[in-house]
């Protein structure tokens, strides 16, 4: 006889087993913990809801103690402990739900239980019934025998009790957990009414079932909408952190690809001039080769160091424009300088705007970094005018100090509402970090007569490339300006209303 047959049926009682275990797993790690998940207050009502389960759970204990005393049968000392064990279950839920769960269940076990020993060991007929007349007529049986008069295996107060508890811990468990515990609460109360069963009682496992359906789903629909909104709100703040980290590193890529274009520029100058040198004097010594060599090399390696690093810099952002913003300068061409803001004003009229220049003090030759810097700024914040002030006049002023420079822009009162912006928002981010970067400060405030003014300080002996006067750098094509230009942004994205 074959013995394939019934390798299947162990097979699948093993299979059988191994899915049991895993279940009774599941629910040891579900329901068998005293881990603490307390119920936060409410926004609006903060302890409001603490205090209603608690007068609730002194109503309950109340309750239900005189309800198993007096209907029950049960001692009055052991139906104020089971009393207290449902009311406690309540208070307890606030804190810690699956431990409240489990001393509900207990409390209705233990009660369901000891009601049951006494509607099987008590008297059909009532103990206080009048004596019956020998004469008289006898008394119909179902006259005498004693109605259901106690709700089992629920107790009204123990069935409240319970409902506090499951909504409690829908609430603040997961899902599947909320689950568990209806499936094992239903299991339970089909046990006792279905299966063991009672003599002359109000049944309440139907209703009770329901009930408990009913509240686990609404705690379940509340858990989850809590959830979303909570959810939805980490998601926006990461959004903003990222998008204001994003803007960041951007900035400073751009602010540290132009420094590298000037500090390149200038290493190369001296590469190149180290290399020419020994040309220009007759039967120059060796030491003089040597040290010139040894400056070409020294400029080189920096040179190749400094694009490297900023090359990392750079690959954070591969899809970056090149160029500077509005030109069409090549990615390594030489920056624009001070020498070059009578063209930007230039541009910046012609598209519409009403500007006017001035100077004060002596110029003196200033770093590389601090011109770019504050033809930077100056542009920055004329655009920030043609997009923000329609109808204003802008002045920009230059005030050279001993310690530094001082560039003004400022606009008149705006005549008439500004359109929709194209700009990302970050201009004064953009400007902080060019004025951080030389140790320098920059303010941003509306003026009184409802205009808006731009001042930064640049010092003079900010770290940077040393100056060339005589060197002859390369002219850079200036930024055309226009209404719908999209520079870095205005001088203040946070108040671009306020113009």
């Amino acid at each position: 006889m074959s013995r394939v047959g019934p390798v299947k049926p162990r097979g699948e009682q093993k299979w059988v087993r191994d899915r049991g275990r895993r279940v009774l797993r599941v629910l040891r790690d579900d329901l068998w913990t005293w881990r603490a998940d307390p119920l936060p207050p409410s926004v609006w009502l903060r302890r409001l809801p603490h205090g209603i389960v608690c007068l609730a759970a002194l109503g309950v204990l109340v309750g239900d103690a005189a309800q198993l005393r007096e209907n029950g049968g049960v001692e009055p000392g052991f139906a104020f402990v089971i009393a207290l064990a449902e009311a406690g279950a309540m208070v307890l839920a606030l804190w810690r739900p699956v431990a409240a769960w489990w001393l509900s269940m207990a409390g209705m076990l233990v009660g369901a239980v000891a009601v049951r020993a006494h509607m099987v060991a008590g008297p059909a007929v009532p103990a206080h019934t009048d004596p019956v007349p020998a004469h008289a007529d006898p008394v119909p049986t179902e006259v005498v025998q004693a109605g259901p008069e106690f709700t089992w295996p629920w107790t009204a107060a123990g069935l409240i009790a319970h409902l506090f508890v499951l909504l409690l811990l829908a609430l603040r468990v997961r899902t599947r957990v909320s689950g568990e515990a209806l499936a094992l609460t239903a299991f339970v109360t089909y046990l006792l009414q279905g299966v063991v069963g009672a003599p002359a009682y109000l049944p309440t496992g139907q209703l009770a079932l329901i009930l408990f359906t009913v509240v686990v789903v609404l705690g379940m629909a509340l858990r989850g909408r809590r959830e979303a909104r909570s959810q939805l709100a980490r998601q926006t703040s990461l959004t903003a952190e990222e998008r204001a980290r994003r803007t960041l590193l951007e900035e400073r890529s751009r602010i540290a690809r132009e420094l590298h274009d000037v500090v390149a520029h200038h290493m190369s100058v001296i590469s190149i001039q180290a290399q020419v040198a020994p040309h220009l004097v007759a039967d120059p010594p060796d030491e003089l080769k040597e040290n010139l060599d040894g400056i070409r090399q020294n400029a080189l390696e920096a040179l190749t160091e400094l694009r490297r690093v900023l090359g990392v810099l750079r690959s954070e952002h591969p899809d970056a424009p090149a160029a500077p913003e509005g030109g069409d300068a090549a990615p390594h061409a030489p920056q624009p300088t001070l020498d070059r803001l009578d063209a930007l004003v230039e541009n910046t009229r012609a598209a519409g705007l009403t500007v006017t220049t001035g100077t004060s003090g002596t110029r003196r030759p200033l770093p590389p970094g601090v011109e770019l810097s504050a033809y930077r700024i100056v542009q920055e914040a004329l655009s920030n005018v043609l997009r923000h002030a329609p109808g204003a006049d802008a002045g920009v002023h230059l005030t050279h100090l001993p310690t530094g420079l001082r560039v003004e822009v400022s606009n008149t009162r705006p005549t008439r509402a500004p359109g929709p912006s194209q700009g990302a928002g970050h201009g004064l981010l953009g400007m902080r970090e060019r004025v951080a970067m030389l140790d320098g400060s920059l303010t941003a405030d509306p003026l009184p007569d409802g205009g808006y003014q731009v001042a930064a300080f640049l010092p003079a002996d900010a770290a940077g490339p040393p100056h060339h006067p005589g060197h002859a750098s390369a002219p850079d094509p200036t930024p055309t300006l226009t209404p719908d230009s999209d520079s870095d942004s205005g001088p203040n994205p946070t108040e671009d209303d306020t113009r």
